[in-house]
């Protein structure tokens, strides 16, 4: 096997299930730690967290090849004071948490990554946003990046390296967005959301999945990587993107009011729609990584190549 352990915490969601999918055939364990057990798949083995007290789940992070934290309540809620409060503390306490557990491991983990949010960057339809030069934003969304990044680096962890990949969203097969985009496409809603020139900077999920391995590998990486393919489109482009391959002409637009009361009725924000996200890998390209899936047609064809 490539690698003798790599460690997933908060793994039992969409994105860990890809990891682990990933890793499984290239790592003697895979170690999920998760609030819920889980029966044994293979070599990926579910050890039980809180992610608030230190027990025995930390002995399982010594000597691991990566560890991936993906804890985090979903953001599709309604920003209520008590899911804001919770937002942040699912993401921050976990974080805190995993640093004092490693600074006591005689053998620490190779690599850290905290999968954070391309949304840290401000919204932008004047320009791409990277590493370097992107703006970060305001806002309660970019409070809750900020506030987790800032967990992420204040425990000093000499022997692990710590990357903080922003990631964008992913597109994939079982869940996340793709799905959702799809099914207002086959309800006949598939036009723009607002007035569609808001960015969407996606990533497909096996580009995601094969990101992570590219860092452990190079070791010359670290700090904040956005995780986007580098081909990022308007809203409107990505829905005539999805309309185009699945056969289907036209698409009613849903207008930006319709979204807000919308958004109200079924309990999440709008900006999760309307956020114009132009975010661009720079520090992945310019170490050399090769994506799978660059351009979005490409990404679509594949995840269609298996009906949903």
């Amino acid at each position: 096997m490539k690698y003798q352990k790599i460690v997933l915490a908060g793994g039992n969601g969409y994105l860990g299930q890809v990891f682990a999918n990933y890793y499984s055939s290239m790592a003697q364990e895979v170690i999920v730690l998760s609030r819920s057990a889980e029966v044994p798949r293979g070599n990926v083995v579910t050890v039980i967290w809180d992610g608030k007290t230190e027990r025995a789940w930390a002995d399982h992070m010594s000597g691991a090849d990566l560890l991936v934290n993906l804890c985090g309540k979903n953001v599709n809620c309604r920003y209520t004071k008590k899911n804001r409060e919770e937002i942040i503390r699912s993401r921050v306490i976990p974080t805190r948490l995993l640093g004092a557990a490693i600074a006591k491991l005689a053998v620490a983990p190779k690599l850290w990554i905290n999968v954070t949010s391309a949304t840290i960057y401000r919204h932008a339809e004047d320009h791409a946003q990277d590493e370097e030069g992107g703006d970060i934003g305001y806002g309660f969304s970019i409070d809750v990046c900020r506030a987790w990044e800032n967990a992420f680096f204040e425990t000093d962890t000499p022997a692990t390296r710590k990357v903080a990949l922003r990631m964008g969203i992913v597109f994939g097969r079982a869940d996340g967005a793709f799905p959702r985009l799809l099914n207002l496409v086959r309800c006949g809603l598939g036009g723009h959301q607002g007035d569609g020139s808001q960015y969407i900077s996606w990533i497909h999920e096996q580009d995601a999945a094969r990101c992570t391995e590219w860092l452990l590998e190079h070791e010359e990486l670290s700090g904040p990587v956005n995780c986007t393919a580098p081909d990022p489109q308007p809203n409107k482009e990505v829905m005539k993107a999805i309309r185009s391959a699945y056969n289907i002409p036209v698409g009613l637009p849903t207008p930006a009011w319709l979204l807000s009361v919308g958004a109200a009725l079924i309990g999440t924000e709008v900006e999760l729609i309307l956020k114009s996200r132009w975010v661009l890998p720079a520090r992945l390209v310019d170490s050399g990584y090769t994506f799978l899936y660059p351009k979005l047609a490409h990404a679509i064809k594949d995840i269609l190549s298996i009906r949903i």
